[in-house]
């Protein structure tokens, strides 16, 4: 199985790609506001290193949210233009997934930080969703904690959460969910909640 994989949804920028045994997993930590700068010069870094050209992937697979409204956008974008121009279809990864199959806890509370004091929220039993995406306050977060989940994030959100590494849970993402693929005009942002532009209106 061959593929590339970005996930641009955080301030964290995790671009991977896979030929057959060879598995290259690219980090770069706080890439805020720089996603569009530079992932082009990863993508292309991350082929090389698995000697891997558009071509040769079965698909390309992005985070698609919750997250940062623009990186989310710029990470479709990307993955529909290799797809269109590769003749290849598409994989929707979300957040969520990236985390859940990053920590090996069988109840867990997988969280984003939304801001302002609230999050981006989905349970997982295994790696199956047992409660669907949510935009949460802190207390529907503490409330659920208290039910028996593990509260796992990518960075430490709030005491007591267990971090999970974002690019390897990337990585186990894409090559577990490898058959869901879909053309990629379907691929669709996850937004839980409007854009803080959306919200002023």
């Amino acid at each position: 199985m061959n593929f590339l994989a970005i996930d641009t949804s955080g301030r964290q920028l995790n671009t991977v790609a896979v030929h057959g045994e060879r598995q290259i997993v690219l980090p770069r930590p706080d890439c805020a506001m720089r996603h569009s700068v530079i992932l082009m010069d990863e993508v292309d870094a991350a082929l090389k290193q698995a000697q891997l050209t558009p071509r040769d992937c079965c698909f390309f697979a992005c985070v698609v949210g919750p997250g940062s409204f623009t990186g989310i956008r710029i990470g479709i974008a990307t993955v529909k233009g290799l797809c269109l121009a590769a003749e290849k279809e598409a994989l929707a990864l979300t957040s969520f997934d990236c985390l859940a199959y990053a920590d090996t806890n069988e109840q867990k509370l997988c969280l984003v930080d939304a801001g302002h004091g609230n999050f981006y929220a989905c349970g997982y039993s295994g790696t199956q969703v047992s409660i669907p995406p949510l935009f949460a306050s802190r207390e529907q977060v503490d409330a659920i904690i208290a039910s028996g989940y593990v509260p796992v994030a990518h960075t430490p959100l709030l005491e007591g959460v267990r971090v999970a590494d974002a690019a390897q849970g990337l990585l186990a993402a894409a090559v577990n969910k490898a058959g869901e693929v879909m053309p990629a005009h379907a691929l669709e942002a996850l937004y839980l909640r409007k854009s803080s532009a959306e919200e002023g209106k």
